[in-house]
């Protein structure tokens, strides 16, 4: 492709490289940078990107991207913007793909996840469809599996995803966006056919630093939608949808919500409700305990239904959805009298959620086993420390991923929020030592939960990760020929 039909749609500020020249690779990073290819410099939250135009023009970029001109003669664009820059690159280099399919796009603090892969499988049952999924779990083309780092890719990626979905014939893309994505302009220039607020609770304030300002992030999803899907009765819903530019679309328990739950049963096993609109009442019911599922399974049926697909439909579909893996996913212990479950909690918000969810079927005990992520909002971890200790019977404080953090000293910040308490607790530091001390101390009809790993199989310490699935160490605790190799003894 040639750069002028690469930088079409870029306002720039001025050029000295030959916009004749034919690109065959665009590069971000100076490491990846080949004979060729288009450099684009930009200011990252560790990195300046302009400070490595001169190594990538050494690997052979043909010229850079960037706010400021470089020195030494290499030619450029200067752009207002860099970030916005790549991803209108992106969408040249690919085509467009994002124009060809519906896109759905979930943002909120909990339940993305879980929102995706319900809207998904509700999507998939309609004839003629094929879905893609981004999100933090995985990504998904149909029923094959691919691999993610983050929850939502860099711009100049997530347009090579798009691609790889168009190409494969997907019809529909349901994603999670997250603040970051929107605030660093990874979906910029991707229009949303349906846009999801799940809710918004403390969370990744060490990089917002405000609430408002996180709030302000997911804003911006809808400026950049046809419609929008909401959680009315979330406090930051009116802040979220104020400058919003699509139709709004109602969900939650309030009376006035559009679409409403109505007579809800919470068991050990599912939620059941009446999903009430209206012009219709239909019976719902999934097979994933927790009064948060609720929520997620509104918001789902919400979407569904300012997709044009009617509520019976939809319901009849989750009635028989699997269970999504590290959301209050239960782990087989055969011949044990006691319950493991893991579940991605990692905020005080959803912390909260799953142990009272717990609270509400367990049969003995509701232990806690929990830490937090290192080099993330330290102002969490006491309140998490302070959920914990109100909503479990017994609390294992240790280790989430520390990072380049010290676990004990990221640990220390956890106690004050149980320093007081009536719950009992204890801190072990490992945590596979941590896992195997719950389960040696589990008393009959007790429930251990698992908080923070979900889905995630490593353990990142350092700059390392470091294999850590749960499942597996569970298994191999209980089985006397099995052996865990992880990082924890």
């Amino acid at each position: 492709m040639k750069l002028k039909d690469l930088l079409r749609g870029l306002d720039i500020v001025s050029a000295t490289a030959d916009m004749e020249r034919e690109i065959p690779s665009v590069s971000y990073d100076s490491r990846t940078a080949r004979p060729g290819s288009l450099f684009v410099a930009m200011t990252g939250y560790a990195f300046d990107g302009h400070a490595f135009i001169g190594k990538a023009y050494q690997n052979g970029a043909c010229a850079a991207v960037c706010e400021r001109p470089p020195e030494g003669g290499i030619p450029y664009i200067q752009v207002r913007d860099s970030r916005r820059a790549l991803a209108v690159i992106g969408a040249n280099f690919y085509g467009h793909p994002a124009d060809s399919m519906t896109m759905v796009g979930v943002t909120g603090t909990n339940g993305k996840t879980t929102t995706t892969y319900l809207l998904k499988s509700i999507l998939e049952r309609e004839p003629g469809t094929k879905v893609g999924l981004i999100g933090t779990n995985q990504n998904m083309i149909g029923d094959k599996v691919l691999p993610t780092e983050r929850t939502t890719p860099e711009s100049f990626e997530l347009q090579g995803l798009f691609a790889r979905m168009r190409d494969a014939g997907c019809t529909h893309v349901v994603m999670e966006v997250s603040s970051h994505a929107l605030y660093l302009e990874r979906v910029y220039g991707v229009h949303y056919a349906v846009g999801i607020f799940t809710n918004l609770t403390q969370d990744h304030l060490d990089f917002h630093k405000t609430m408002e300002a996180y709030c302000d992030a997911k804003a911006i999803l809808f400026r950049n939608c046809d419609k929008g899907v909401c959680n009315v009765d979330d406090p930051w819903m009116e802040r979220v949808t104020r400058d919003c530019t699509c139709q709004l679309y109602t969900f939650g328990r309030a009376p006035e919500a559009d679409l409403r739950a109505s007579d809800i049963e919470l068991a050990a096993d599912h939620i059941a409700f009446q999903a009430v609109t209206a012009r219709a009442c239909v019976p719902v019911r999934v097979n994933i305990p927790g009064a948060f599922m609720v929520y997620n399974t509104l918001d789902a049926l919400a979407a569904a239904l300012v997709l044009g697909i009617p509520l019976d439909r939809s319901a009849k579909v989750l009635a028989d959805v699997p269970h999504v893996k590290g959301r209050v996913e239960v782990v087989p212990t055969p011949g044990k009298p006691y319950t493991v479950l893991i579940d991605y909690a990692h905020s005080p918000d959803g912390l909260e959620n799953v142990l009272r969810s717990v609270k509400g079927f367990a049969e003995g005990r509701t232990i806690a086993l929990f830490g937090c992520g290192g080099d993330r909002d330290k102002t969490k971890r006491p309140k998490m420390g302070a959920v914990a200790a109100a909503n479990a019977d017994f609390v294992v404080v240790t280790t989430d991923n520390p990072r380049t953090e010290s676990p004990s000293a990221i640990i220390r910040d956890i106690l004050p929020g149980l320093d007081g308490s009536p719950t009992p607790y204890v801190v072990i530091e490992d945590r596979v030592s941590a896992i195997r001390y719950c389960m040696d101390n589990a008393q009959p009809g007790d429930v251990i939960v698992l908080c923070g790993k979900g889905h995630e199989t490593y353990q990142e310490i350092g700059q390392v990760k470091y294999p850590m699935d749960e499942r597996k160490i569970v298994a191999a605790y209980l089985s006397p020929t099995a052996r865990y190799f992880g990082k924890g003894k």
